[in-house]
């Protein structure tokens, strides 16, 4: 295993790798480096002289500004540096994306529904249209249990608080996630549940549904029935029998769609995970499929990268706007728009938000930029897309979900349990989360420092997920979990 690494010829830090005493002597890249302080991993560590106000360089770009002089072996973190980002910028596009050479041909065992899209689950979704009706959501959910069997893989409801109450574009956010979730391939059978009195009642939610199987959706208006559970099992029975008609079959993985998100970052997150999670980008599009890449604000620092890899000057403005507009959401809140990283990120190792950026952003690989989805907008392009969603892992792993994607692909350094409305892959950054919580990771792109390179974990991830796409289980799915949350950004009557 290495001891450290400097990411890129031009950095003057470089990244412990282990935990490193001070008075160790260390060969960072042909330089000779002792350290004058203890470097915890993840951390970064000084390899060159950096004078007050002058950057520092991490990933070949700056990740902010050094606050004192630091001389070299000394630990950089938040004490001794401070992010350099300003508020609204303007940009200039400088093409910089190359198309990826198409490779042969991936298969994985999915659902085959009737608008002609694949799924990589066959479950019933009790869908509440308001959080009033969220008991008996669940109630549902444990009583409809009885009817799995056969193809029919699960019964999952999604019990959140909103339908009622809201106004503008948050009462509009919810129909849309709502319907979004209603139309995903994952569900063979969805019965969406209401109360009868709220904003975003039934007839509302229809308009937003469109067309849809009426074998597959059902509707239920609880205030309409004498028992609700009664006649809602009935109507879970018909769909269960409707779902059942599903069986596996071959699908080539162009038709995968596949969501990237990151959380409890650590200083290892942008050297392992996040590039692996790149590196399989990048071999699911070359293979005609498409991915999602989410959570705006962790963009800021890094947007350049993406804007110049925007296949059209259309592309780059929309990201400018994509960029902007979460800017000023900050902004119009009176909040301030670089409060990133978290605590748990700085224990781990990421200084600034540039810091945190750069990492964020290797998810993307380096495809081209083919498409820009506003928050709760169904993916179209193939390829890769950036969609507008807030960082908070719950919020934008569901908004991946709501665009289209059948997985999601999560990346920690810290560990987190939570999963969204389809499998969550979690993919640790280091070995040590990976043994601690077993539990918990899927996949451990930690072996990234130690005995495997980028590319043999980046393939051995495509195999993986191919397999989840085909019915293996996540972790999260062992354990029975199913999280989804809405973006509020508005007023509650």
């Amino acid at each position: 295993m290495q001891d450290i690494i400097k990411i890129h010829q031009e950095d003057n830090v470089a990244v412990a790798l282990r935990p490193i005493a001070r008075g160790e002597t260390l060969d960072i890249g042909g330089l000779s480096v002792t350290t004058l302080e203890e470097i915890p991993q993840g951390h970064k560590v000084a390899v060159k002289p950096v004078k007050a106000g002058e950057s520092i360089i991490k990933y070949g770009f700056r990740i902010g500004n050094a606050k004192e002089d630091i001389a070299p072996g000394q630990w950089i973190h938040v004490h001794n540096i401070k992010t350099a980002l300003g508020d609204l910028l303007t940009y200039d596009y400088e093409p910089a994306g190359t198309a990826l050479k198409e490779t042969e041909h991936a298969f994985f065992d999915g659902f085959r529904r009737t608008d002609g899209r694949a799924g990589v689950r066959n479950e019933l979704w009790i869908i509440p249209t308001v959080g009033c009706v969220n008991s008996i959501a669940q109630a549902l959910e444990k009583s409809a249990r009885c009817l799995i069997g056969g193809s029919l893989e699960d019964v999952v409801s999604f019990p959140h608080p909103y339908g009622c109450s809201q106004m503008g574009d948050d009462q509009e956010h919810t129909r849309t996630i709502l319907a979004d979730l209603i139309h995903h391939p994952n569900a063979g059978g969805v019965l969406v549940l209401g109360l009868g009195c709220e904003n975003s009642n039934i007839p509302v939610l229809k308009e937003y549904i469109g067309e849809y199987d009426e074998e597959r959706v059902k509707f239920l208006q609880c205030q309409d029935v004498e028992d609700e559970m009664e006649a809602a099992m009935a109507l879970l029975e018909e769909l269960a029998v409707y779902a059942k008609g599903f069986t596996r079959e071959k699908i080539d993985a162009s038709e995968l769609v596949i969501g990237m998100k990151c959380g409890g970052s650590d200083g290892l997150s942008g050297i392992t995970a996040n590039p692996v999670v790149g590196g399989f980008s990048d071999i699911l599009i070359s293979k005609g499929g498409t991915t999602i890449l989410t959570e705006v604000p962790e963009m800021f620092g890094a947007e350049t990268i993406l804007m110049n890899r925007c296949e059209t000057p259309e592309l780059f403005h929309k990201t400018v706007d994509l960029i902007n507009d979460f800017k000023n959401y900050f902004t119009s809140h009176n909040q301030t728009i670089y409060e990133n990283p978290s605590p748990g990120n700085k224990k781990g190792g990421i200084s600034t938000l540039e810091d945190k950026s750069l990492g964020c952003t290797q998810k993307s690989g380096s495809a081209p930029v083919k498409g820009i989805l506003s928050y709760g907008q169904r993916v179209s392009a193939k390829g890769l897309n950036l969609l507008s969603a807030p960082g908070n892992d719950l919020v934008a792993s569901t908004a991946l979900a709501a665009s289209g994607a059948q997985i999601v692909l999560f990346t920690t350094g810290r560990g987190t349990p939570f999963a969204s409305p389809v499998p969550t892959v979690k993919i640790s950054s280091n070995s040590s989360l990976a043994g601690k919580k077993h539990n918990w990771i899927d996949f451990n792109a930690g072996r990234m420092v130690e005995d495997k390179s980028r590319e043999e974990l980046a393939e051995e991830l495509f195999a993986y997920v191919l397999s989840v796409a085909s019915g293996r289980k996540v972790k999260a799915e062992e354990a029975g979990f199913h999280d989804m949350a809405i973006f509020k950004q508005g007023v509650t009557l």
